[in-house]
């Protein structure tokens, strides 16, 4: 059976765009997957711990050694790594803050990167590899080739390689502009937003058609 993992992380509640595309992608991935089980992490109403010391020894101590905080870390790590092991279709939100990732998908990248869950320890191989990673980006402006910020996103660029060593390949769908209907300085950007999210709701109801033959 078909098995999705749905993960949120904007902070902005209702008004939050990427929330509304992964809300669309995740009916489309059911709709195309009849019977098909989902798991969701908010990461932005429940946050994971920020990896700290007991949770940085956790991945070189052996479990039979661990401190009762180790221990606690190391159990999130491996519910982490776990959620995307069960799942055929990984589905992630990605607003960029401050021109980088919210602080809550780079600690979901830091408990996900763990030596003998992820990563085979000996050959260095990621072991999440082979399964479907599609990313659901927003930015309030535009960054797009030839803007005054162009190359600004760090979101966007960091990700592929913040989750490399897993085997996870991400795929992204952006809309940008997204602040445009919200602040009179950028009113004039409205259709380019509109355009730009249209896009990406097209791009989304495309990912799970079948083939034509």
């Amino acid at each position: 059976m078909a098995h999705l993992l749905h993960i949120d992380s904007s902070i902005q509640g209702e008004r939050s765009v990427s929330r509304r595309l992964t809300a669309r992608a995740a009916a489309a991935w059911q709709a195309a997957h009849p019977g098909g089980t989902v798991t969701y992490r908010d990461l932005g109403a429940d946050p994971l711990p920020h990896v700290d010391t007991a949770g940085g020894q956790a991945g070189v101590v052996p479990p039979e050694q661990h401190t009762p905080e180790q221990a606690a870390a190391w159990a999130r790590t491996v519910a982490v790594v776990n959620e995307v092991k069960a799942a055929d279709t990984v589905l992630l939100g990605l607003p960029l803050y401050n021109f980088g990732a919210p602080s809550s998908v780079k600690t979901w990248v830091d408990h996900l990167i763990a030596r003998g869950l992820s990563v085979d320890p000996e050959t260095s191989a990621g072991l999440l590899g082979g399964r479907e990673f599609v990313v659901l980006a927003s930015r309030g402006g535009g960054y797009g080739d030839g803007t005054p910020r162009e190359g600004w996103d760090h979101a966007q660029q960091w990700l592929p390689h913040g989750v490399a060593l897993t085997g996870l390949e991400p795929r992204f769908i952006t809309a940008e502009l997204t602040l445009a209907p919200v602040r009179p300085a950028l009113a004039e950007f409205i259709p380019l937003a509109e355009e730009s999210l249209a896009a990406a709701e097209r791009a989304i109801d495309e990912l799970w058609v079948p083939a034509r033959v």
